[in-house]
């Protein structure tokens, strides 16, 4: 089980739009040398949804090159088309990585035995260890405690990703699905309280720019050292709440470009970038984490 502070990574781009490949094995050496205990590729914070499949697969090909096996890789799977999820999924597990993470099927809105007859396919399909990931902000959808619990240990399902920001649901879903299914916070504010709770670690947006601090704090977190814990922690929330500014990953790929990171702060479109007035509030928050 991967614990700890497992950054969703950010995919650097150049002006045109195409991946920047010396920003990204940068970037990957940076949290190899942070302490961060998994990267966590072509998530919703690494804008997945604009990268066609063929992107996907050369994007997880060259973090596998650049990580040589380094650091546990994990990658975005998910779909709102159970066919389509599949053979992402097939094609993903057979480049070696630890796991893929699989959003639930957004603007469908699938009932939970939607959600279960999906998942259960995913998994029987692909042969692929899947992390669950439940983000209802962004997809309309939520997954239940329970729904979770009749997934968890089957079908390749070692996890799930909990970004409701509900920490009553780190005792609800620890009691359903026992010790050996991993826990992951998916709310960078919460989860310092999340893991304390029991929760395994972090999927961390924050991590992109403050991984020393990240994998730091989550390790005092996982020691049940809840002082020193909070007492980063203190220092991290205003990079927490203002990374969302904007809609995600918009300010963290201004700060970390602002922190000399990356290169360029550039999405693909509808993402547009930082807003001026927005600049200097996500600034603020670096220099109070001092990180710049």
């Amino acid at each position: 089980m991967l614990t700890g502070s497992l950054v969703a990574l950010i995919t650097p781009m150049n002006c045109s739009g195409s991946v920047d490949w010396q920003a990204l094995e940068q970037l990957i050496e940076y949290h190899i040398q942070s302490g961060t205990n998994a990267l966590v590729v072509a998530g919703t914070t690494g804008e997945s949804v604009t990268l066609t499949d063929d992107e996907l697969f050369t994007l997880l090909d060259r973090t596998l090159e650049y990580c040589a096996d380094r650091i546990p890789v994990i990658a975005g799977c998910g779909s709102n088309s159970t066919a389509h999820a599949k053979q992402i999924a097939k094609q993903i597990c057979k480049l070696g990585v630890s796991a893929g993470l699989s959003v639930t099927p957004y603007y469908n809105k699938p009932t939970q035995e939607g959600l279960y007859q999906h998942y259960a396919a995913i998994g029987e399909y692909s042969g692929l260890p899947q992390i669950l990931y439940n983000v209802p902000g962004r997809t309309g959808c939520d997954l239940k405690p329970e729904t979770v619990a009749r997934l968890a240990g089957n079908f390749g399902i070692c996890g799930i990703k909990e970004a409701t920001g509900d920490l009553s649901r780190v005792s609800q879903l620890r009691a359903l699905c026992g010790s050996d299914f991993a826990l992951y916070s998916g709310d960078d504010a919460s989860c310092r309280e999340f893991i304390l709770q029991g929760g395994n670690g972090v999927i961390s947006v924050t991590a992109n720019v403050a991984a020393k601090a990240m994998s730091r704090m989550c390790a005092l977190a996982l020691a049940g050292e809840r002082e020193l814990a909070t007492e980063m922690d203190e220092y991290l929330q205003p990079l927490h709440r203002e990374l969302f500014i904007e809609s995600n990953p918009i300010p963290v790929k201004w700060a970390a470009a602002r922190m000399g990171l990356i290169n360029h702060a550039d999405l693909r479109l509808p993402l547009t970038l930082l807003s001026t007035p927005a600049q200097a509030i996500v600034e603020a928050a670096l220099v109070k984490a001092e990180l710049i």
